[in-house]
């Protein structure tokens, strides 16, 4: 099948930033001092965990908007021009992403965590660990896709323009979805706080952080790439301050039963590997380019954790299994995403060679 041609990419591959490259590392600490604190000084965690209103913990509330805020700053809703000119990796994109991901994550935290791994974990917390796992795989990656694409050549107005598309998405169908897979898997949905989360974590900011980005960009784009560059490390300061706070009131759990977390990243690496595949594959066989096809496996294999972890948080709090399992997805995102990045870059020449007549 024939392949149209693509302009280059609007930019050169750039390598990942320290914080970026050793997320994992500095998540395992914040494992390791948030359990550490949360043994020695309970009461203040305790009392952080209190400072909530409508079922909001304010204190997350604020760190998880100083996460997200300035990623959707980078997120350009005029890109949305650009999806009919590459619809067949716009459609799989979107096929992976909200037809696949999601209901395979549910089928494998139904055989991992309801059967395989069942009699290691705590009875209580299994409907909250699929719960969690769910949430992960119904948000599609908003920032580091770009980070994933770089890396990979990818076509960078295709990145955008499905990013876009992908948020635009989200805005109306995450709370549908995740609130259909969790009645699928038995587990009660409280739609309030369901859509009290959608509305804080995805509405809002997306609202705000597109009229400071117009706001911005009336001054000129250098005064965007200005602000993007002076806040950029807040979104991974908040996310590590979360953590922290998460593993203060999970310390406990964790230490009894010391293996839960490689068995909840088990269905997020066999979901990993299978989608960014999947949508491989299918771009191949329709004929896109690999510059467009290695941005759209590696949306569809990566999450927007910094949501999951801000909805599991909201829906069953601090303590839950829900909040643990999206962290997972945190822990294990760059080096397996690294994995992934460096295999679509080394089968470049096999993909290529299925695409000539």
């Amino acid at each position: 099948m024939s392949t149209a041609t693509l302009p280059a990419p609007a930019t050169p591959p750039a390598p990942m930033s320290v914080f970026e490259r050793y997320l994992s590392v500095w998540v395992f600490l914040c494992i390791v001092v948030g359990i550490a604190l949360g043994q020695w000084l309970p009461a203040p965690f305790q009392a952080i965990g209190r400072m909530e209103v409508a079922q909001v913990n304010l204190p997350v509330g604020l760190l998880i908007w100083v996460m997200i805020i300035p990623m959707l700053l980078k997120v350009d809703f005029g890109a949305l021009a650009e999806v009919r000119r590459h619809w067949r990796g716009i459609g799989v994109t979107l096929f992976v992403n909200w037809a696949v991901k999601p209901f395979s994550m549910a089928l494998l935290a139904w055989v991992f965590i309801r059967h395989v791994f069942a009699p290691y974990l705590p009875a209580d917390q299994t409907d909250s660990y699929v719960a969690g796992l769910i949430l992960l795989a119904a948000a599609p990656c908003t920032a580091m896709v770009f980070v994933w694409s770089r890396l990979t050549g990818g076509h960078a107005l295709f990145t955008l323009s499905q990013v876009a598309l992908n948020d635009a998405i989200m805005v109306f169908a995450f709370a549908p979805l995740v609130a259909l897979l969790l009645g699928l898997s038995a587990i009660s949905v409280p739609w309030d706080t369901l859509i009290t989360s959608v509305v804080l974590y995805i509405v809002m900011p997306v609202v705000l952080a597109q009229l400071w980005r117009r706001a911005l960009l009336r001054r000129g784009a250098g005064a965007l790439d200005a602000l993007l560059a002076r806040i950029g490390p807040w979104s991974i300061t908040a996310l590590l301050a979360t953590l922290v706070l998460l593993f203060a009131f999970q310390g406990r759990a964790i230490l009894q039963q010391p293996l839960v977390i490689a068995m909840l990243a088990v269905p997020i690496l066999i979901q990993v590997f299978f989608n960014a595949g999947l949508a491989y594959w299918l771009n191949r066989r329709l004929g896109e380019s690999h510059a467009v096809a290695c941005p759209s496996a590696l949306i569809g294999a990566s999450n927007f954790f910094e949501l999951a972890v801000a909805a599991a948080i909201s829906l069953f709090g601090f303590e839950s299994g829900a909040a643990l399992a999206t962290v997972v997805g945190v822990l294990i995102e760059v080096p397996v995403m690294l994995l992934v990045v460096r295999w679509v870059n080394a089968s470049k020449g096999w993909y290529e060679d299925g695409q000539k007549p």
